[in-house]
């Protein structure tokens, strides 16, 4: 009696799970395919794109009316092109129906994956300004840190732009699944960047022998914005990966709303804001040893 009444509890248990889980699935495929739920989404991240893009835009006016007299810095282009880059996501989301709709296909990737191209441009910016000042610090050379980030920059806009180009010419499924895995790869060397140069920035900050609150700060600074980085390029990563073999997690659909609003949320919305926080502060009204003007 006792093992009969295990089995039907067992029986029972498996029931109910496989019940929850047909419910959890008939919910997802209903969000998937309400029209409701996708223009709720994508205008939602519309909205956030749009206030990211603002902050930045402010910030930048802000920099701007402090040191006009420093040119284009490193400071002024990360935030010129944060403003460009989630201005452009808040017009695509914003026209979401007709991007995702688009009967050309490669329209449809231009239209998404170059704003993640210069997502990546943007946020290895950083990556070049910290690679300069270590190698200011330890005494090593700098002059060939600017001409690697144009040429690396260069080489995945050019091969993207191929890849584009041919998918214009002839839709082929096998470049189509090789442009996912180049923005995987194109990802992982942000990622990687970050690792690097984050990680050789933070402790060599630790090092540094005189105690100072702006030490510190520069140590939350370097840090956080290195962690950041590296989670939002490594989630990148793992999902196109995913999106590439899976067609359930294709993230060029428009009857994905909820997953789309992960990723994006996840790997560009909340990262930038998150980014420009901590970075909020505004350059010293005169030029000091620490301020790097680009030139």
């Amino acid at each position: 009696m006792r093992k009969l009444a295990s089995f039907a509890a067992a029986t029972s248990g498996a029931y109910s799970s496989a019940s929850a889980a047909l419910r959890v699935r008939g919910w997802w495929d209903d969000v998937n395919e309400s029209r409701q739920w996708q223009d709720g989404v994508f205008f939602s991240l519309a909205a956030a794109y749009a206030l990211v893009s603002a902050v930045a835009l402010i910030q930048l006016i802000r920099i701007q009316r402090r040191v006009p007299e420093l040119g284009w810095t490193t400071q002024k282009i990360f935030h010129l092109m944060n403003f460009l880059v989630n201005g452009v996501r808040a017009l695509v989301f914003g026209f979401h129906v007709h991007v995702f709709l688009l009967h050309t296909k490669v329209y449809k990737l231009v239209l998404l994956d170059l704003p993640g191209l210069l997502f990546f441009s943007t946020y290895t910016l950083l990556v070049l300004f910290w690679a300069e000042i270590y190698h200011q610090a330890r005494s090593l050379p700098t002059d060939k840190l600017r001409p690697a980030y144009i040429a690396v920059n260069s080489i995945i806009y050019v091969v993207q732009v191929c890849i584009w180009i041919y998918l214009g010419i002839n839709d082929n499924a096998a470049v189509e699944l090789a442009s996912k895995i180049f923005i995987v790869a194109v990802s992982f060397v942000a990622l990687l960047g970050f690792s690097v140069y984050g990680g050789r920035l933070f402790f060599l900050l630790r090092r540094f022998p005189i105690e100072s609150k702006g030490r510190q700060k520069k140590l939350y600074e370097v840090g956080t914005v290195t962690a950041i980085c590296v989670t939002c390029f490594l989630i990148r990563c793992v999902v196109v990966a995913l999106s590439a073999f899976d067609p359930d997690v294709s993230l060029e659909v428009l009857d994905h709303p909820i997953l789309d609003l992960f990723y994006y949320t996840l790997t560009e919305i909340l990262p930038s804001a998150l980014v420009l926080f901590v970075l909020r502060k505004l350059p010293p009204k005169r030029v000091s040893a620490q301020y790097h003007p680009i030139n």
